[in-house]
């Protein structure tokens, strides 16, 4: 059976489901175009329930994604503004509530994010082919979850799964207490302004600055971002435009001044956006990304600007205990034009010796750390401004964390760019238990990069034979894949020793990360596999 026609005969199928359906109350679906373009084979009743439609909720990913189905499949007809105005509406009106979203987040901000299920059958039935938090996207009544895995049975030829269908229903019902109390809130989108920003890019560090967001045509946003490394003190400047759905979820894209020749890991590159705005608009969070495998991405952190000195990110995380004329450096805003050491409070221990300058958005100042200090996490205070836990106390380091701790990178062909992978080396201290490797240790932060040697340590391979033929890594800990693909894939460990630190052995610190460097496509059994993050996606009949 094609799959047109497999698709076709499931609809056909459950033709009569609103009988079914109509045991759990729909959410009626009043927009005109939706009802236009969709009513021919979705039929709606006199209380504006549409079959399947009103019986599903997801977010704008899922929304586009379905739409771009019936395109191909069912000859819908649109035009991109028409699009773009039905997965609105549909992702407002039959979306997530916020607290529903953030859960998924990580998909759509294309990361990779281990999902622990307690039972391989729902491993087998939804994260065969993709991650679960795709499925976990989607709020549906349990007859439309039947519905969904009987169209799988039929498109995907998989077997069923009342199993899965049972949990999918409980985890993921139709309607829930957050979706009841957001969806009786006006769902404006209501964040033009400053914002303030913090983003991390590994490898980089710190940034922090500002962005302006202005009204504008069609329901869009303008953007302009300005941000100053913590490390370094150079800025990025980026501009670019965005969408928000449902009063909280933005969708955008921004990119800075293009360079001549750019390296992959460019701050400048051009970035999909996604961001979740908190309920009461006022911070947001997420994620901007690029490359070939959106292997580069900015952690974003943003908050509303106010009147109000604000205390956005330190230049130093960590500090030994004894330590004497320590300098540390304050990025924030609306900073005094003179702060005073009495402004500062870096918690018991700790003593602001002077502040060597100070600027409405940086401070310097000089820090004492008794030795009698005690250990671990604290927060930073700039008069009642406060950096949850931004601040380390440690006596010596006990090892060092690769990250990320595993991951993928590709070799290239004609049809892909490589894929590339940063590390970083992340110190650690030992917990209050005494124990390493537990729950409590004690992150201190990212080592210099000038104080490591990187190195690379491919599995079955002699030892100290060259690694070139996978790829190079450099000495900040960027990883770039052979340009000649071997046409295998090669699992490999990426090692940092320390030139600087020792264990208690007397050994230098070594940290490692397991990576698995593939080829970006592999045909097997006449059908054709594609690289998507870490899983193989079934491309369609080999050529």
């Amino acid at each position: 059976m094609s799959l047109f026609l497999a698709v076709t005969f499931a609809a056909a199928l459950f033709a009569q489901s609103n009988t079914a359906q109509s045991t759990e109350q729909g959410i009626p679906v009043n927009d005109a175009l939706v009802v236009a373009k969709c009513g021919a084979c979705h039929t709606r009743d006199d209380h504006g329930i549409m079959q399947r439609i009103s019986f599903e909720r997801s977010t704008p990913e899922g929304w586009q994604d379905a739409l771009k189905r019936m395109i191909l499949l069912q000859g819908v007809n649109l035009s991109p503004a028409e699009a773009r105005s039905i997965v609105k509406y549909l992702s407002s009106d039959h979306g997530l509530a916020p607290e529903e979203a953030k859960a998924v987040m990580y998909d759509a901000e294309r990361r990779i994010h281990p999902e622990l299920s307690k039972d391989d059958r729902l491993d087998h039935a939804c994260a065969r082919c993709h991650n679960f938090a795709r499925a976990l996207s989607w709020r549906r009544s349990p007859d439309d979850w039947k519905q969904l895995a009987a169209s799988h049975s039929l498109r995907f030829k998989l077997p069923a799964n009342d199993e899965a269908v049972a949990f999918l229903a409980k985890a993921a019902p139709l309607h829930t207490p957050e979706w009841d109390a957001w969806s009786a809130r006006p769902r404006t989108a209501d964040i033009a302004g400053r914002w303030l920003v913090t983003a991390y890019l590994r490898g980089r560090g710190e940034y922090y600055g500002e962005m302006q967001v202005d009204p504008g045509a069609d329901g869009e946003f303008a953007t302009k971002v300005r941000l100053t490394s913590l490390n370094d003190g150079s800025h990025i400047s980026r501009a670019g435009r965005g969408v928000v759905y449902a009063g909280y979820a933005w969708r955008g894209r921004s990119q800075g001044a293009p360079s001549e020749n750019p390296a992959p890991d460019d701050t400048a590159s051009q970035a999909r956006e996604v961001l979740w705005f908190s309920p009461d608009q006022s911070s947001g969070q997420g994620r901007w990304f690029w490359g070939q495998y959106q292997e580069f991405g900015f952690d974003v952190s943003l908050r509303r600007a106010t009147s109000d000195p604000a205390l956005l990110a330190l230049d130093r995380t960590a500090f030994k205990a004894g330590s004497q004329a320590n300098r540390i450096r304050l990025a924030g805003d609306h900073f005094p034009p003179q702060a005073t050491p009495a402004d500062l409070d870096f918690g018991p221990g700790i003593t602001v010796r002077r502040i060597v300058s100070s600027t409405p958005v940086e401070i310097t100042a000089e820090l004492d750390v008794a030795p009698d200090a005690p250990l671990g996490k604290r927060d930073v205070h700039f008069r009642s401004s406060t950096l949850p836990g931004a601040l380390a106390i440690y006596d010596r380091i006990d090892y060092i964390k690769i990250l990320p701790d595993s991951s993928m990178a590709a070799f290239g062909d004609q049809a892909h760019q490589r894929g590339y992978q940063r590390f970083e080396a992340v110190a650690y201290q030992r917990g209050p238990d005494g124990r390493l490797h537990t729950p409590d240790d004690v992150e201190l932060g990212p080592l210099d990069p000038s104080d490591l040697d990187w190195s690379l340590d491919v599995f079955y391979s002699k030892s100290g034979a060259s690694t070139d033929f996978v790829g190079a890594i450099s000495p900040s800990g960027f990883f770039t894949p052979a340009a000649q693909s071997p046409n295998a894939n090669f699992d490999v460990w990426v090692v940092a020793t320390s030139k600087t630190d020792k264990g208690v052995n007397g050994k230098p610190l070594v940290g490692k990360s397991y990576m698995v460097v593939t080829v970006p496509s592999y045909t097997f059994n006449g059908r054709r596999y594609v690289r998507d993050l870490d899983r193989w996606v079934d491309d369609g009949a080999a050529q």
